[in-house]
């Protein structure tokens, strides 16, 4: 039988404990305000979704460093294209970046994957894709009439050499792009103050700069694409300006390259985390005012 001793050490034990990482996120997303937001948008799909950001936001450091608010928010325009924010699908994603204030923040992302789909959507398109090309594989290509010849039996070894952007609408307007390996990195160092999103993962990178700026300039946007395009083309007035800044897309700078959680526990610091317990009473007033119905 447990004595009143042992039982005030339990009590002490329990209150004592630091609050989970993800306690902010799921208070936000227990509001009824937030909940019917996300069930006017996504209807039946929409406990799968929130579900889903608070697997992303526990599996993610960085992102636990960032306001809970902001992660929702991006979230919230994927859900608006109804796209997944699964970081292994590629096609949108939650990304963290530091402000001149010093506040971390999440913005939303679209991945190459993601414009093949909202382009897919309009109906409009007959095909649409974008590669890699290999050494050897390229036979041709004038950019003048877009003839562009690939022998994929010629390919001599893994090593990229450039990539291949191509669509064809319904009525018939064809556009074919190439870009070279040179070209990409030329973009690269252009727009990026940082190697850290092209080291995650080049390859969808430049399929992303090489797809974008070809729907961009010779494509048909819907409303979605045209909203998801203004996404991220919006100039970010308080992106960071810190020492190291990284980013994760080819034009846009969205996270601060600092010192972040373990590599290996990917447990956020001790300072994170009262950072959280904090950041886990918010005014509903304000909830109401970002994310009631519209």
């Amino acid at each position: 039988m447990a004595t009143n001793a042992s039982l005030k050490n339990q009590l002490q034990n329990s209150t004592s404990k630091t609050p989970s990482p993800t306690a902010a996120i799921k208070s936000i997303l227990d509001s009824p305000s937030i909940k019917k937001r996300f069930e006017e948008i996504l209807d039946k799909r929409a406990p799968q979704f929130m579900s889903s950001i608070v697997n992303l936001y526990a599996s993610d450091g960085y992102l636990q460093k960032c306001e809970p608010m902001s992660v929702i928010s991006s979230a919230m325009v994927a859900a608006t294209l109804d796209l997944p924010i699964d970081k292994n699908l590629g096609y949108a994603w939650v990304v963290p970046y530091k402000d001149k204030s010093g506040r971390q923040i999440a913005q939303f992302q679209l991945g190459y994957k993601g414009y093949i789909q909202l382009a897919l959507r309009t109906a409009k398109y007959k095909a649409i894709n974008v590669l890699e090309v290999h050494q050897g594989e390229l036979q041709k290509w004038n950019p003048l009439t877009e003839e562009l010849i690939i022998d994929f039996e010629k390919k001599k070894s893994d090593s990229i050499i450039g990539y291949a952007g191509y669509f064809e609408l319904i009525n018939g307007f064809r556009k074919t792009v190439y870009w070279t390996k040179e070209q990409i990195e030329a973009h690269r160092k252009k727009f990026s103050k940082s190697d850290f999103g092209w080291k995650n993962d080049y390859d969808a990178m430049a399929k992303k700069t090489v797809i974008r700026n070809m729907l961009s300039k010779w494509g048909i946007l819907s409303i979605e694409m045209q909203q998801a395009y203004n996404e991220e083309s919006e100039p970010q007035e308080n992106v960071a300006s810190e020492t190291n800044p990284v980013v994760i897309d080819t034009d846009f700078q969205v996270i601060d390259d600092e010192p972040g959680p373990d590599s290996e526990t990917n447990e956020p610091s001790e300072e994170s985390q009262v950072d959280h317990q904090a950041s886990a009473e918010f005014d509903p007033a304000e909830i109401d005012s970002l994310f009631g119905s519209r």
